[in-house]
């Protein structure tokens, strides 16, 4: 069963759906209940399981990033280059 979000049914988003910035805000809620001193060891290996989906979540998104920043460039690098052959033709 999901929930409404898109995830599982244990209220947490899908990391299909997810954003990167709410990836990060739930890494760090996790990074806090993980830190406290009342840790709830049952769900700590869930929860350790969670962060590091989200942590390759994370990764993937940046690698991605990467890859379309570095395209861009490298489009703006063609035209640039294309635009500089044009003016060495002209008269």
């Amino acid at each position: 069963m999901t929930n409404q979000t898109g995830g599982e049914s244990g209220g947490e988003p899908n990391s299909d759906t997810i954003g990167y910035a709410s990836a990060l805000d739930e890494l760090d809620t996790i990074l806090r209940e993980l830190e406290g001193s009342d840790v709830d060891i049952d769900r700590l290996a869930d929860r350790v399981a969670r962060a590091a989906d989200l942590i390759a979540l994370c990764r993937d998104r940046i690698g991605n990033a990467r890859i379309r920043i570095d395209e861009v460039i490298a489009d703006l690098d063609a035209s640039t280059r294309l635009g500089d052959a044009a003016d060495d033709e002209s008269p």
